[in-house]
């Protein structure tokens, strides 16, 4: 926890250690794990983990946490909750404390373990409460197994071991998993955030199921930290984050003529890229009674992908005038190349494009709309084309193709190794026989392939993952479920952990190898791999 480094940093002073030699202590801390873990457990049941540590502040938050999930509200309440340790509060007051912070987020089920909590029972008004005085004692009453369709939030301190309640509920599907680390996608954020005007407003790109890391729990974490927009692909993907709970603004960039009426019900805000488009849009909107309805217009200025070019905004200004469904709410435009000096002048031409044509629509209405170009290389390049608004993509997952270190990455793909053979000089290794051996050699089988998403083209020693924090290169053809990877003169044993891409192995050193960009690397990864959020 960040009051332990505190605490650290304090003794390193005391003892006299450099501002040097600290720092570089510190940056080898690793975050603890289980801490507010989202996983899928048995009979139904969504499990939030926070097995570490139980005290009120904690709880509060953890709570606060579960209620957000509003898609889960056909599921009731369970909290597991140990004793809380060192608070500095009498038993009475702590625990009346904690019976009104249960009371108020609407917990259905408490079962609480510990001598303190069960002594203070009678100060929790629930109907459903059981309480034990060990981990034990619960795990063999059977009520665990009688756990079902329930929101299970897991709160406690170290010393009960409830990491033994959350085996025993967890869900055991597939042991490649996707860690979601969503304190940095809001450290991210922030970082970004530090860049701008206090006025400028951020929509973040949540589409493609937010680059494969998950739609629902990321638009939750940034609706929490109260951005401006969100912005999703397609309109499935924005009615998807609606019946989630996502009450945010939420701009559709390739609205489909078949969606209208999600986009009108759902209130998704759509691109609007050509007159055929724009003509369709007000169609329906009047046969649908609807006025004003925010739209977001898009210039082309180089790109020549989609959008107005520069002389259709006389005309454009022309249709939307001469009607009243549908109102500008934005004019917005997309930098070419803005992570790369190679293009500053063409970025520089597409300002001045863009500028002439939001200056024409603008005159042309007395409500401000929103302008906005940049994304997440383009706010860190060109801070003084922020406009009202910058548009945050592959940065806000801890990518930056300016090698921007203060950025974490989010997502870490890891699995597991399933066994380990010696194979001797001469065998081979998979499909083809392609996995040549020219020595004696360890060869471990982990649990992923292609249909995980992991690239056929990294097979055959052309990238490597992580065992134990040593490089282990992919060993032949890369199988459908299964791929086979070199330890040799690694300290491993079989259930070790590997690491595909992550926290210690960047995923553009994949992409690299690929000859590909990261947004293809992280985006691949299926739905079958379980995606695992945690907030540090």
């Amino acid at each position: 926890s960040i009051e332990n480094a505190l605490h650290c940093l304090a003794v390193c002073i005391y003892m006299m250690l450099s501002p040097e030699k600290i720092s570089e202590r510190m940056a080898k801390l690793e975050p603890l794990a289980m801490r507010l873990e989202v996983k899928e457990g048995k009979q139904g049941c969504i499990l939030i983990n926070d097995s570490y540590n139980s005290d009120l502040s904690s709880l509060g938050i953890a709570l606060d946490f579960m209620a957000r999930r509003h898609d889960e509200k056909w599921r009731s309440r369970t909290l597991i909750l140990s004793d809380i340790l060192q608070s500095g509060w009498s038993l009475n007051e702590l625990y009346r404390k904690v019976a009104q912070l249960v009371k108020n987020r609407d917990v259905a089920k408490l079962i609480g373990v510990g001598d303190d909590i069960s002594s203070e029972s009678r100060k929790f008004d629930i109907d459903e409460k059981y309480f034990f005085r060990t981990t034990e004692e619960f795990l063999k009453s059977g009520i665990i197994d009688n756990i079902r369709n329930e929101l299970v939030l897991i709160k406690g301190a170290r010393p009960f071991g409830f990491d033994r309640i959350a085996e025993r509920l967890e869900l055991k599907v597939h042991e490649t998993i996707l860690e979601v680390n969503l304190q940095a996608l809001v450290n991210n954020l922030n970082h970004y955030r530090s860049m701008l005007k206090p006025e400028t407003q951020i929509v973040c790109m949540v589409k493609a199921s937010a680059y494969g890391s998950g739609a629902i729990e990321v638009s939750r974490t940034l609706q929490d930290s109260q951005v401006d927009y969100l912005a999703v692909a397609v309109a499935d993907e924005g009615q998807e984050l609606r019946r989630a709970g996502i009450t945010t603004n939420i701009i559709v960039m390739n609205p489909e003529r078949t969606s209208f009426n999600t986009l009108f019900d759902q209130r998704l805000e759509p691109e609007v890229y050509s007159f055929n488009l724009l003509d369709a849009i007000i169609h329906a909107a009047e046969q649908n009674g609807i006025a004003k309805f925010p739209i977001h217009i898009k210039i082309n200025t180089g790109m020549n992908r989609l959008g107005f070019d520069l002389k259709d905004v006389p005309e454009l200004v022309s249709r939307l005038q001469r009607q009243t469904a549908v109102i500008p709410r934005s004019v917005f435009s997309h930098f070419v190349g803005s992570d790369s000096r190679r293009f500053d002048d063409f970025t520089k031409l597409q300002v001045e494009r863009f500028n002439q044509a939001a200056n024409i629509i603008q005159a042309a209405f007395k409500h401000r709309i929103i302008r906005h170009m940049c994304n997440s290389a383009g706010t860190e390049r060109f801070p003084e084309q922020q406009y009202d608004m910058v548009r945050l993509g592959l940065g806000l997952y801890g990518i930056n193709p300016l090698d921007n270190r203060s950025l974490e990455p989010v997502c870490t793909l890891k699995t597991t190794i399933l066994q380990i053979r010696e194979v001797e000089a001469g065998e081979t290794v998979g499909y083809n026989r392609e996995g040549k051996i020219t020595k004696r050699s360890r060869v471990a089988a982990i649990p992923i392939g292609y249909a995980d998403g992991l690239n056929r083209h990294l097979g055959n020693r052309r990238a490597y993952c992580l065992v134990n924090g040593e490089k282990a290169y992919y060993l032949g053809n890369i199988c459908m479920d299964v791929c086979m990877i070199d330890v040799t003169g690694i300290d491993c044993k079989e259930g070790d952990s590997v690491e595909i891409f992550g926290r210690n192995l960047p995923v553009h050193i994949l992409s690299d190898i690929l000859e590909t960009i990261p947004y293809e690397i992280i985006s691949n990864v299926s739905i079958r791999v379980k995606r695992v959020y945690y907030m540090e």
